[in-house]
């Protein structure tokens, strides 16, 4: 099959690619400069079935030209800071419609969306920006008539994830004691970078995927305290974890927007306290996925 990848330089699009072309796909990787990632392995980036191509999300010409001759679409272009012109609703709502427009005009009718958990969930879409546009692109891929897939993975962890190895990691290490936001109690089921990229693969020839959404969730259930402690352990820290009153967060991360380079946005901290788990399983029976817990990789990952 021949599939465009978007954001096939971003940290799940590489690993998508990778599976992609061990499984025997031709893959078009879409980026803004049409660049092979140089971490990917030798023997990957050098693939006769591998082709990098230039576009922008937000240019639908060049969107057309890249779907020619495309037997599918996996989109997985996302950002989860504005900066400049890369808004939440350039990015998400106007990236996608571009995709699908683009997707349509070319004949081109599978399609693999990346969305995220809690984008069904409207207090928190009223709250954070970034939800609030993901839930707006789902509406736009379920209302054209591509075959689409929808996935809305919780927090993804691997090697050199965002989450767990930078953001936790330096909670961490750099305060003389580890901050606890509020009571710690808010829940979440981290996926494995593995699980979610095979599930995007195997969507692409499994028609029973097609109109359906998936949430995809890691086997093990979190409080924020309990990542805590497993960073910390992992590290082989010994600092405190001191709870931070939720009323005093409230007031700090306003202030905190300030900074040039904030350490948590208001929608980082509105997506934290909503937590980011579910029950589903519909996942894991239909793509026959690993599901490995957090603790199999997690001291790998932070070496």
């Amino acid at each position: 099959m021949n599939i465009l990848i978007t954001g096939a330089s971003g940290y799940v699009g590489k690993r998508v690619l990778t599976l992609a072309l061990e499984k025997g796909h031709t893959v078009k990787a879409l980026s803004r400069k049409g660049i092979i990632p140089s971490d990917l392995p030798e023997e990957i980036r050098s693939s006769e079935n591998l082709t990098g191509v230039a576009a922008d999300i937000n240019d639908l010409p060049a969107l057309r030209e890249a779907c020619a001759d495309v037997d599918a679409i996996i989109h997985l272009v996302g950002i989860i800071k504005e900066k400049g012109n890369n808004t939440f609703e350039q990015v998400h709502v106007e990236g996608t419609r571009n995709i699908v427009s683009a997707a349509l005009d070319t004949g081109v009718k599978r399609y693999v969306h990346m969305s995220a958990l809690g984008a069904t969930n409207e207090a928190l879409c009223a709250q954070s920006g970034y939800m609030r546009t993901k839930a707006e692109a789902e509406r736009i891929v379920k209302g054209s008539s591509l075959d689409w897939t929808v996935f809305r993975p919780s927090l993804i962890f691997g090697q050199d994830d965002e989450f767990f190895s930078v953001v936790l990691k330096q909670l961490v290490k750099l305060p003389p004691i580890i901050p606890q936001i509020g009571d710690g109690k808010f829940l979440f089921k981290p996926i494995w970078l593995g699980d979610v990229a095979a599930s995007f693969v195997m969507a692409l020839e499994e028609k029973k995927s097609i109109g359906e959404s998936y949430e995809l969730v890691g086997p093990v259930e979190y409080s924020f305290r309990d990542l805590l402690e497993l960073e910390r352990n992992a590290l082989g820290s010994k600092k405190p974890i001191v709870a931070v009153p939720l009323p005093l967060m409230k007031i700090a991360v306003p202030i905190m927007q300030l900074l040039p380079n904030p350490p948590i946005t208001s929608d980082q901290f509105a997506m934290l306290l909503a937590g980011n788990t579910s029950d589903s399983n519909l996942a894991q029976e239909t793509f026959q996925l690993s599901m490995t817990a957090l603790e199999s990789k997690l001291e790998q990952m932070l070496a």
